[in-house]
């Protein structure tokens, strides 16, 4: 049995036998909206058979005893007809032996070209030499999906912070070095180059105790560690610990830090070795390789080596030195600049599956206005859709009509509305005739959906049931898919879109709808949450300490389902693996021969996704570009946005992303957990999605799947008030999580975003300098201070562009934390946000932290002004109020801030603002340039670490009515009150200075 279910599996087309099974479940209209109508046997539904999803079992090769290890039978290659110019060089190589044809048929002749693109960036490629029509797309990326990285023309081998060199002994290898350390910071020496057409690898050495950031999407923490293997390949899957999930970036960062002696010498140490009574330097660098496929790196404590299941070898090297220089360089030469956000996006976002219509989204936001907590944005999952249909309301629960009340009622408030749209569209029911789809219709017209390879439309399966799915390839898809958004958009007045699914997922194995379209619309092959055989009983480790009985009864019960869940019959005790053996000229896109360490299941790259053997107008298979679905549908959605308004800047969120996907979109995390391990994991993650140049970043506060509770919501609705992305959403039939559900996170929620609104102003201005420069918004703090390795692995903690340092509680039970305050030993001064005291510690020492329940540490860092509004129910009421600023003097007495202002929304504001913050001396002085108009008056500027009270206090040499200046002698801080008189015609209309 186990060869014919391969078969299937491997085949484009599946039996229409599957018209035989049935199960209760709801209509079209009502699919899934509540757990008690699916049980209910009201309805009738086809189920589609949970079998379809069941990849084949394949052996992953790291995991496989018999898998050959092509280093050690591959001959490598040698290098001839070398052509060296100013820019670098260009060569061919040859196989420099036998064929081993370990995993594919080896290419025997290969381009190799060194270009120095910059004095601080260089490119290497390795690329078969003999291209053609036949099998150009299984080797080269298409630039105008995935650009190549830019040149400079001044750019030269002499001038280069790098140099490469080459040789031919014992087989080809290279050699990055960067000049300044004589460190080789890539280096294949000691090993062979494989390259063949389904299986590519090269190996790079690396320092002991080495510090490597990146290589994702992953759900683990910000150091890689050196014995792990990182899969990128795109999944739709709940968030694994260490696995694939839905994104793909082939970039990593490599820092390394340096002993320097009296003679300038460096000395290369292991950051965890380091001695605190020293001083270092660092030096970081990028790489990023521009490839699509399946891929695999596997680390290990003396480097790393590479694998993919295709493409070529193009590698961009960026020479830093800090890991600011590398990220800038990374986004403005090669993937693009993050999107400017609108304002209102940085509000509080709620959103829930199982919202069931538009009185139930009313009653939300009534009851955020009932508890006086921030509410700027309220979202739908794919509860509102008709049938799970992309651009269709549920006409039952989710009228247009009731809608369009709604959403203006919304508006009114200064609130806005983003619902889901998932990446597969319904196929209708060809023997219904009241089944009728016209998104369907109209793409079907034009030929926009994959197809299988003899033609036909590729039909998967999702939420609504058989689906197909829309070819990027084809030049009318984008246009397609703006005309839905413009189309429904009439309709739903919509402020963004998230998109889901876009991995691209299916539910099956193959085409499997094709010959079963009768049986459409179709019940996904799996229990939802809440229907029977899937009712949620988990909550959050601790959940039992101050919740036993309740506990109790929930571990019974889900004991109970999981024994009923298996008592329908007997359960194999053995498993059949699956190998492949490679043909010589023949690509085996559904089973490779190699196996990368997929977490769908089996390892089948069929599993849960749409087929390796799709195939797209311009002839090029899913295998090649599966990782690039996500991309492209983001890149379709942004300009469909700007068909509906040219002006507006549009909003996305989206799941499955690539190197540039931040040109267009942000992320978040996905279907993570209630869990503390994913709170926990959730800052590494933002900080490695500022890397990939995606700072438009966060995850589902206080967990997607799951229950749930009072202590892991409380400390997690605070976190994530100074992530840029700040929702809460959770699983259908989970108990509720908005933040007015228990009363300490009401109120824990309304303390941390009284701080997140106050500095809306900074959020905005970082993501700003980030849009316009590729400078990061959160960051780790290993990257805003260099020169202390013992902060490399640190993410417990982090900040909020330079000045804001965040250490929150990430454990249950817990009353205080430990935290680092680095630069202590360079003389920085950190500031506690609630006490506005300067921290007592110790450099390089983990302090103990008060932080009970309720209570997050923030921290200023000193040497910053902080342009700050008050807090309000929205932004555009924060907006809309006087302004302050906070002013937290570094060691020195020096502080300095910028400020950035728009309206908000244009996608090219005519009218800016820039205004620089600078504090010498006794002195406070802002300068503005731009001709955005700001009305609000200036009210209070608050400066701290004023070492005594100072005398007569004046504004552009006007005195300041004493009755507006405090000094705290102990505290040491500084009010001056009473400004708006002083700016009535807005805080930043003139120059001015405030002396004291």
């Amino acid at each position: 049995m186990v060869g014919v279910k391969i078969l299937l599996r491997g085949a484009w087309l599946l039996p229409a036998a599957y018209g035989a099974f049935s199960t209760s479940g709801p209509t079209a209209s009502d699919t899934h909206s509540t757990a008690s109508s699916i049980s209910s046997g009201k309805y009738s539904q086809f189920t589609i058979p949970a079998g379809v999803d069941t990849g084949a079992q394949l052996i992953a090769n790291i995991d496989d005893p018999e898998a050959v290890n092509a280093q050690s039978v591959c001959p490598g290659y040698k290098a001839s007809n070398v052509k060296e110019f100013a820019r670098g060089l260009t060569a061919t190589l040859a196989l420099a032996g036998k064929p081993c044809n370990v995993y594919g048929t080896d290419v025997d002749s290969l381009d190799f070209s060194i270009e120095y693109l910059a004095n601080d960036r260089l490119n290497v490629q390795i690329v078969p030499t003999y291209l053609d029509s036949s099998n150009y797309s299984w080797f080269v990326l298409d630039e105008h999906v995935v650009p190549r990285p830019a040149s400079d023309d001044h750019a030269s081998k002499k001038h280069t912070d790098l140099e490469i060199t080459w040789s031919n002994e014992p087989s080809f290898h290279f050699k990055v070095t960067r000049k300044a350390t004589h460190d080789a910071i890539f280096d294949t020496t000691g090993s062979v180059l494989v390259f063949e057409d389904q299986f590519v690898e090269f190996v790079t050495s690396l320092p002991k105790d080495y510090n490597l950031y990146g290589i994702g999407e992953h759900i683990q923490q910000l150091r890689l560690l050196n014995n792990l293997t990182l899969t990128l390949y795109a999944s739709d899957i709940g968030d694994p610990i260490d696995g694939n999930v839905y994104g793909s970036h082939p970039f990593y960062l490599d820092t390394r830090y340096y002993e320097v002696n009296h003679l300038g010498h460096h000395t290369l140490v292991a950051s965890d070795k380091a001695d605190q009574s020293k001083d270092y330097v660092s030096f970081s660098h990028g790489v990023f390789s521009r490839n699509a496929h399946g891929q695999e790196i596997i680390m290990n404590p003396e480097g790393l080596k590479w694998r993919t299941l295709g493409g070529s070898i193009d590698l961009t090297f960026y020479s830093g030195p800090s890991q600011a220089d590398v990220t800038k360089n990374y986004q403005l030469s090669t993937i693009g600049l993050p999107a400017l956000q609108q304002y209102f996006t940085f509000g509080f976002h709620q959103c829930r599956w199982g919202y069931n219509n538009w009185t139930e989204l009313e009653e939300v936001v009534s009851n955020f206005e009932k508890f006086g907590i921030p509410l700027e944005t309220i979202w739908n999952d794919i509860d509102y859709m008709h049938g799970y249909r992309d651009f269709d309301n549920d006409q039952h629960r989710y009228p247009y009509s009731e809608g369009e009340k709604f959403i203006d009622k919304l508006h009114t408030s200064g609130r806005h509305y983003v619902p889901i749209i998932d990446a597969a569209i319904y196929i209708p029911n060809p023997k219904n005739a009241s089944d009728a789809y016209d998104t369907y219709t109209r793409g079907h017209k034009d030929d926009v959906f994959l197809k299988n390879p003899d033609g036909s439309e590729y039909i998967g399966t999702v939420w609504p049931g058989y689906t197909v799915f829309p070819d990027w390839h084809n030049p009318k898809t984008g246009d397609f898919w703006a005309n839905e958004i413009v189309t429904w958009h009439k309709k739903m007045a919509i402020d963004g879109i998230w998109i889901d699914m876009n991995e691209v997922s299916s539910f099956c194995v193959g085409s499997c709808g094709s010959g079963n379209l009768s049986m459409n619309p179709s019940h996904p092959p799996f229990a939802l949450p809440g229907e029977p055989g899937n009712v949620i009983y988990d909550y959050p480790e601790g959940f039992e300490v101050n919740n036993k009985t309740e506990a109790a009864s929930a571990s019974a019960a889900s004991s109970s389902q999981d024994a009923a869940a298996t008592t329908g019959g007997p359960v194999s005790s053995s498993t059949s693996y699956l190998r492949t053996t490679p043909t010589a000229g023949v690509r085996n896109v559904i089973y490779p021969p190699y196996v990368i360490n997929h977490d769908q299941d089996g390892h089948d790259l069929n599993s849960h996704a749409v087929s390796p053997n799709a195939t797209h107008s311009d002839g090029v298979q899913e295998y090649d570009v599966h990782n690039l679905f996500g991309h492209q549908i983001l890149n379709a959605t942004y300009h469909g946005l700007l068909k509906v308004d040219e002006k507006k800047r549009p909003f996305i969120i989206g799941r499955s992303t690539f190197a540039g996907s931040g040109k267009w979109a942000g992320h978040w995390g996905g279907d993570n957990a209630s869990r503390w391990a994913f709170m926990f994991f959730s800052i590494p993650q933002a900080l490695s999605f500022s890397l990939f140049g995606i700072p438009m970043f966060g995850v589902d506060t206080c967990g997607f799947s799951g229950n749930t509770d009072e202590e892991l919501c409380n400390r997690w609705m605070q976190l994530s008030a100074f992530f840029p992305f700040y929702r809460n959403h959770n699983t259908l039939s989970a108990i509720s999580q908005e933040p007015y559900v228990w009363e300490s996170v009401t109120a824990a929620a309304k303390s941390a975003m009284k701080i997140r609104y106050a500095i809306l102003p900074y959020f905005y201005t970082l993501f700003h300098e980030a849009h316009a420069t590729g400078s990061t918004v959160m960051r780790a703090l290993a990257w805003e201070f260099p020169t202390d390795p013992s902060l490399a692995a640190v993410d417990t903690q982090f900040l909020l562009g330079p000045s804001i340092m965040v250490i929150p509680v990430l454990a249950p039970q817990a009353t205080s934390v430990k935290g680092v305050f680095p630069g202590l030993k360079h003389g920085e001064v950190w500031y506690d946000w609630y006490t506005q005291t300067a921290v007592d510690a110790k450099p390089g020492v983990n302090t103990t932290i008060p932080a009970p329940l309720g209570h997050i540490p923030v921290f200023v860092r000193g040497g910053s002004v902080l342009p700050m509004q008050e807090p309000a129910l929205t932004t555009r009421e924060a907006r809309g109020t006087p302004w302050s600023l906070l002013v937290a003097l570094g060691g020195s007495g020096a502080a300095s801030g910028q400020l950035y202002l728009d309206d908000g929304e244009s996608n090219a504001p005519y009218e800016t603002l820039d205004v620089t913050f600078r504090v010498k001396g006794s002195s406070l002085s802002a300068r503005a340039k731009g001709d955005w108009e700001e009305s609000n008056p200036l009210a209070t500027v608050t400066v701290l670490g004023v070492s005594k009270k100072p005398g007569a206090v004046k504004f552009n040499t006007r005195p300041v009515p004493a009755s507006g200046v405090q000094y705290n002698a102990t505290s040491h801080v500084l009010s001056v009150g009473g400004l708006q008189k002083l700016t009535e015609e807005g805080a930043f209309n003139e120059n001015w200075t405030l002396n004291w």
